[in-house]
């Protein structure tokens, strides 16, 4: 005998899931097929099998954003679904990969997702390199809010940017703080818990990504840090690759198709040249349509019927 049942995954341990009912229970689960790949922040239709005590997700439904990154073959796959907000946490320590923050920032504009930027670790203060870095971000549009985990500063308010039922994922190197945020915002959350579930061999698995409710009705997902990032190859914008202010400069080059490398007439580049365009931004644009190039290679030609 099985019954169905609609929910929310709120963690994932590899294959291992956990899923949310609507009545608020948290099941253990599995995707029912290999071809089914599930996220942190997916809505699902699972089959409850009780006689052997088996929940099995048969299906993602519709989403209405995720967060894409590349595949080494130049492939995509989601990190996490159905977010209205990606806060891209960086911090003084270690040392903030900025070219990382961009990357972020396209993926997020590439799915329709707002960004904002969180700077932890701010009681150990904020140089004039990243403050310069910080204005660079704020004259093309996203806001920064500084903050510290560890002594509690301004973390209240990281709430407050987030609306009721809205769903904001946490994303940024390693070492950023990001579980700290967590557990500074809910000191009662479990934000460790690889243990619930067990690997054949019997190691504990590696939380990928968690849900938790905050208090006044959004929803915060916790994911692992990285060293590097790629947004999905497919998903960006073809002229500006998710970049804002590329968008805003790409109107006025001479040629439609320009990709602001070294085509003549090229807006972006002459605005680049003149300081117009930060020359960072700049630097991190061309590296990503390198990059873009290299994905797109590494996926081969297209089949057609």
């Amino acid at each position: 005998m099985s019954d169905t049942l609609v929910g929310r995954v709120i963690a994932t341990f590899g294959r291992h899931l956990l899923v949310r009912d609507t009545q608020g229970r948290e099941l253990r689960a599995r995707p029912f097929g290999r071809g089914l790949n599930v996220v942190c922040g997916d809505e699902v239709r699972c089959q409850v099998d009780a006689h052997h005590a088996e929940v099995h997700v048969t299906e993602v439904l519709p989403r209405r954003t995720a967060l894409w990154r590349a595949t080494l073959r130049g492939g995509a796959e989601p990190v996490v679904a159905n977010l209205t907000q990606l806060l891209v946490v960086l911090a003084p320590l270690p040392a903030p990969d900025l070219f990382v923050v961009d990357r972020y920032l396209a993926a997020a504009t590439a799915g329709g997702i707002a960004a904002t930027l969180i700077v932890n670790k701010s009681d150990l203060g904020i140089d004039a390199a990243l403050s310069a870095a910080l204005a660079v971000y704020a004259a093309v549009g996203y806001a920064a809010l500084p903050c510290s985990a560890e002594t509690g500063d301004a973390v209240a308010a990281l709430p407050a940017i987030l609306s009721k039922g809205s769903i904001a994922a946490l994303v940024g190197q390693s070492g950023v703080g990001k579980s700290s945020l967590v557990r500074r915002l809910l000191p009662e959350a479990q934000v460790a818990i690889g243990a619930l579930v067990r690997e054949e061999e019997g190691r504990h698995t590696t939380t990928t990504a968690r849900l938790f409710e905050l208090p006044g009705g959004a929803a915060l997902i916790d994911s692992p840090g990285v060293r590097d990032f790629a947004p999905a190859v497919d998903a960006l914008d073809e002229q500006s690759l998710g970049f804002v202010e590329v968008a805003r400069l790409a109107g006025q080059c001479r040629f439609k198709d320009c990709h602001h490398m070294r085509e003549p007439g090229c807006a972006v580049s002459a605005a680049a040249a003149s300081g117009a365009l930060d020359p960072r931004r700049y630097e991190s644009y061309r590296r990503l349509r390198r990059l873009r190039e290299e994905l797109s290679a590494a996926r081969g030609p297209k089949r057609t019927r």
